[in-house]
């Protein structure tokens, strides 16, 4: 992602001084992140990938494909582009792997915001559509009570079957 800090307010400066690790931020304080980074960035992209996608190639091998295509949409020639812990690939424009990026770049900090409240806000939409499963509070990650749900339910069309958690080991789960 690629930021323009000339676009913002002094206060939105200061908001954005607060980017880290967006691991390191609560569902608020990312809402609250989130239309200062996209107000800020120069071009900003998201991509979903399907469950039945990932499970056909793998999570790791998925994301590095989806990686490589946001660059291809967001970088701009000639730039060298930061990636968050490793190459992705050839995506046509140069690239750094950073280890721990979300911590050390703004600009991967302001995407793992956009990312991970794109994907909080994706769950909340489809909670409806699953009653009994809480996703607009743990919003799909690996809290004992969303475990304790796949134990009580079984999983989902949403569940990857190639991920292995002791909750799914505990249902007798068919590709």
């Amino acid at each position: 992602m690629l930021l323009d800090y000339a676009r913002l307010t002094t206060r939105e400066v200061r908001a954005l001084t607060r980017l880290d690790d967006s691991k390191a931020h609560d569902a608020e304080q990312r809402e609250a992140l989130y239309p200062i980074v996209v107000r800020t960035a120069v071009r900003v992209a998201v991509t979903s990938r399907c469950v039945r996608g990932i499970d056909e190639r793998g999570l790791h091998v998925t994301n590095l494909a989806a990686l490589r295509d946001m660059l291809r949409r967001v970088a701009v020639p000639g730039t060298l582009c930061l990636v968050d812990g490793f190459r992705v690939g050839d995506c046509g424009h140069e690239q750094q792997a950073v280890v721990d990026g979300d911590a050390r770049s703004a600009a991967i900090a302001a995407a793992s915001v956009v990312a991970k409240v794109t994907r909080d806000r994706y769950m909340h939409r489809i909670a409806d559509e699953f009653p009994g499963w809480d996703f607009r509070s743990h919003v799909g990650y690996s809290t004992p009570e969303h475990r304790a749900t796949i134990a009580k339910l079984g999983i989902t069309d949403l569940h990857r079957r190639s991920f292995q958690s002791i909750a799914y080991q505990q249902l007798a789960i068919e590709g």
